[in-house]
């Protein structure tokens, strides 16, 4: 089975240079596992933790791991509390289906409060937000991402707690290292120091 998951210079940079400027975030790439499955079974089966189907390839997503689990959890509360003022409404775990064959999983994804709620997004999410681990391949990450923008999600976040390091990705394929992480044309802000505050704490960086 494949894994995947939820990348220094503060600077944008063109889609051609996306994929080299996040090469350097990551490790080598390991042989990939695929197991098919007919969409019809993985729209009525429950995977713990789920998994993404991608054109009938079950894939695994990277989970569990401490530093990963602490900023799922921040993000969520930090955006969650603010759902009412910023008129969205956030969701971990939750599946996407950013084209016909392709079915995504954000660690966190934040619509608009007046999109459809649905079992499965199908409208793009103002917001997706991908958390890396160690885990993570390169060429995976890119397809990702592309899978978000193509779908028309307006920005994307890639937040790395290792290197506690933010950055984002617009439709245009532009890529920024912040220090404040936003979404255009909304009110949502959030400082990568605030971001980053009680891993640091409980990991005694501080």
């Amino acid at each position: 089975m494949r894994y995947i998951t939820g990348a220094e210079n503060a600077m944008a940079t063109t889609a051609h240079d996306l994929k080299t400027r996040i090469e350097a975030e990551f490790s080598s790439e390991p042989e990939p596992r695929t197991v098919r499955v007919p969409l019809a079974e993985y729209m009525t089966t429950t995977y713990r933790p789920d998994c993404e189907w991608i054109a009938g390839e079950l894939r695994e997503r990277n989970v569990g791991e401490g530093q990963h689990a602490v900023v799922q959890k921040f993000l969520a509360m930090f955006l969650g509390m603010r759902e009412e003022e910023w008129r969205i409404l956030v969701r971990t775990e939750q599946r996407v289906q950013v084209s016909t064959d392709h079915f995504r999983i954000p660690d966190v994804c934040v619509t608009r409060s007046e999109d459809p709620f649905e079992a499965i997004v199908r409208v793009p999410p103002l917001l997706c937000i991908e958390i890396l681990s160690r885990d993570d391949t390169v060429t995976e990450m890119m397809e990702r991402i592309d899978d978000y923008l193509a779908m028309g999600v307006p920005v994307v976040w890639m937040i790395d707690p290792r290197r506690r390091s933010a950055s984002i990705v617009d439709g245009s394929g532009s890529y920024l290292r912040v220090q404040e992480l936003v979404v255009p044309g909304t009110p949502i802000l959030l400082p990568v120091q605030t971001l980053f505050a009680q891993l640091n704490r409980l990991e005694g960086t501080v």
